[in-house]
């Protein structure tokens, strides 16, 4: 089952606040430089409130789905290619798969966790994420918490990414993990 909430992805804009200082539209605590993406990615939080991406790009389109939900967005100019969401306890990896494949080196792909990431997640489908700079697509596991940001063609591993294991004994709703935020700037793609 899919939910739909307005909101996933938003655009963030610069705006002067009251205070002498630049801040973006998503209220990430510093201005970016010019050769960078703003960003902020929020994982859901249980089956109840779904997670949000928010990116410099100006058409991201609003949508929310179990599972994963993904931005890809062109590593140079920060326009929006295309946004999906992803079920990955009842829907069908091979759409997963379908996305992912295509995706040209100098795009930058941006991931949050909702409900359940990982259930029909298979060994191709995590080797693609891992090929896009994930150091926990081996390890997601049922209602494991994650948001990531990486990009096609990435050397080394990506340093936008978090995760958190479910687990009864630390988890902070009720079979759930905590939410979790990352914001800033990432890099453009400089030819």
């Amino acid at each position: 089952m899919t939910r739909s909430v307005s909101g996933l992805f938003l655009n963030c804009g610069l705006f002067l606040a009251e205070a002498p200082v630049i801040r973006n539209k998503c209220n990430i605590k510093k201005a970016c430089p010019s050769n960078t993406f703003a960003f902020k990615i929020v994982s859901g939080a249980a089956n109840v409130i779904g997670p949000f991406i928010m990116a410099s790009a100006p058409n991201i389109k609003n949508n929310i789905g179990r599972g994963l939900n993904i931005a890809l967005v062109n590593g140079s100019t920060g326009q929006v290619i295309k946004s999906n969401a992803f079920d990955m306890y009842s829907g069908d990896v091979k759409h997963l798969l379908d996305f992912l494949k295509p995706i040209k080196k100098g795009t930058l792909v941006l991931m949050a966790a909702y409900d359940d990431p990982a259930t029909k997640l298979n060994d191709e489908a995590r080797n693609l994420i891992a090929e896009l700079g994930s150091s926990y697509a081996s390890k997601l596991g049922f209602r494991d918490n994650w948001i990531f940001i990486g990009g096609k063609g990435i050397k080394d591993k990506s340093p936008f990414e978090q995760y958190l294991k479910n687990d009864k004994q630390t988890n902070k709703y009720d079979g759930w993990p905590e939410v979790l935020e990352m914001e800033g700037c990432v890099p453009k793609k400089l030819d």
